[in-house]
């Protein structure tokens, strides 16, 4: 990171909120978005040309998604920390999110010095969490393996999965993305203790969850 300058990637789609976001952070002398881009495609073209330290990304990216773009960015620049900004306030969101490789995770709701902070602390080398997703994570800090952990959104893809359908059949029947079916998945193998697909279904059938 810079020693003056934080400087910043901003992923955003949508020019009126691109725009916004990019007044609040300039408005800081110690932040600069220094690129910017309207995809995670862009986003990736533009680390490999520009030197950042932050990437600001929305989670509700066209094409590639913000949280696949937050793995491809760390898996080529595991050096550059990302802030991931949504307007949901949703579980699984929050869970996919760190675990794509986020350090901080903001709504876009929340007052612009929340924002600033978690810039700073993700530059810094820090987690920061937007105060009302908190809750989700903690809610998930329990031991694994029990039908109480699964959430209904994780029932209905499971039920999927025991009628076998693979994961793009079970993202066009939800309306979500590939690659958020394959988190739920992940999700549900370690709540489940299965090594695949087929024993977590065996599993659920067995606790009577289907």
């Amino acid at each position: 990171m810079s020693d003056e300058v934080i400087r910043i990637l901003l992923v955003e789609d949508h020019a009126f909120t691109r725009d916004g976001l990019r007044a609040t952070l300039n408005l800081e002398a110690d932040l600069r978005v220094v690129t910017e881009a309207r995809s995670g495609e862009e986003a990736l073209e533009q680390l490999a040309e520009i030197e950042v330290d932050v990437a600001v990304v929305d989670i509700g990216l066209p094409g590639m998604d913000g949280i696949q773009t937050a793995a491809e960015i760390k898996r080529g620049w595991p050096n550059v920390k990302i802030v991931m900004l949504t307007a949901h306030d949703l579980r699984q969101e929050v869970l996919a999110a760190l675990a794509s490789g986020a350090a901080a995770y903001c709504l876009k709701s929340a007052k612009p010095e929340l924002l600033l902070l978690a810039v700073r602390a993700a530059a810094a080398g820090s987690a920061y969490l937007d105060p009302q997703v908190a809750h989700h994570v903690l809610g998930s800090v329990r031991a694994p393996g029990t039908a109480a952990l699964l959430t209904p959104r994780e029932l209905e893809v499971l039920r999927l999965i025991a009628d076998g359908l693979p994961n793009k059949d079970i993202a066009a029947a939800l309306g979500v993305s590939v690659s958020m079916v394959k988190l739920y998945v992940q999700d549900l193998l370690v709540k489940l203790q299965a090594a695949d697909r087929t024993q977590a279904a065996v599993k659920a059938l067995r606790q009577g969850l289907l």
